[in-house]
Parts: structure tokens; C-alpha cells; sequence
């Protein structure tokens, strides 16, 4: 028998201070929470982008993704387009304002993120990238129970 608990729990140590680092580091340098970043990094990488991508990407509800998406729109970074083909979608866009402000983050959360691992060599990310990059895509697919 495995005994993955304390992998688990290492694995969620390490992503709760990696977010607040990188969102404390963030909301200092730009006024952006890390969450607002990754919205703003999936409506500008995916096509036509609905909220229901954001939620697939994500992980999180409905709810919580349009909540979400209404503060990026009353803060300007992005509007809400009619869909052409469905009456009951609408589109994200980034404003101009919304590009600029993820232009200017991109760095930010790159370079503390590279300070942050800075003493993981590039072959234990890379493993510990493909191995994140696994478990996710058996989650999503629902193989893992």
C-alpha cells in the first residue's frame, strides 16, 4: 500500500505558499490578485472565451467563475460580448486596459516564480511539471477515484 497522504499534503503546502507569495508579490507590483492574473491569462489564450471555459480550466463553479468575471468587468479589464451564435452566451474580451495590466503582470509573476524555485534544478521541475501535467489530465478525465 502507498502512502500518498504525505505527498498530498506537501503538494498543498507548496501550492498555498507559492499562490500567496506570487499573488502578495503581484497585488504590490500591479493592484492584480494571482486569480484575476489567471483569468485574465485564459480569456486572452482562449478563443471566444466563455465563462464556462474559464470554469473547465479552472476547476471552480459557475458561480464563483461569473462573480469573478463581473469584477474584471466592473474594474475595466474586460467586457462581455453577445455571442454571435448562442443568445445566451457572451464572449470575454480583454479592454485595452486589461491588456495592458496583463502585459505588465506577465513578468511580475514570472520572475518570482523563477525566484521562488530557484533552488530546484531545471531537471526536478521538469519532473515535477510532467508529473503535475499526468495527475491533472487523470483528474479532468476522471480515471483517478
Amino acid at each position: 500500500m502507498r502512502h500518498v497522504t504525505p505527498v498530498f499534503i506537501d503538494l498543498v503546502r507548496v501550492e498555498t505558499r507559492l499562490y500567496d507569495t506570487v499573488s502578495a508579490r503581484l497585488r504590490a507590483a500591479q493592484g492584480l490578485s494571482l486569480g484575476q492574473f489567471e483569468f485574465l491569462e485564459i480569456i486572452d489564450r482562449v478563443p471566444d472565451c466563455r465563462v464556462l471555459d474559464i470554469v473547465n480550466d479552472v476547476g471552480i463553479t459557475v458561480g464563483a467563475v461569473s462573480k469573478a468575471v463581473d469584477r474584471l468587468v466592473a474594474a475595466e479589464l474586460c467586457v462581455r460580448v453577445a455571442h454571435p451564435e448562442d443568445r445566451r452566451s457572451s464572449i470575454l474580451r480583454l479592454t485595452a486596459e486589461g491588456e495592458k495590466a496583463l502585459a505588465a503582470a506577465r513578468p511580475v509573476v514570472e520572475a518570482e516564480l523563477a525566484a521562488l524555485t530557484a533552488s530546484v534544478s531545471s531537471e526536478d521541475l521538469a519532473r515535477v511539471a510532467a508529473t503535475m501535467a499526468a495527475l491533472r489530465a487523470a483528474l479532468e478525465a476522471g480515471s483517478v477515484t
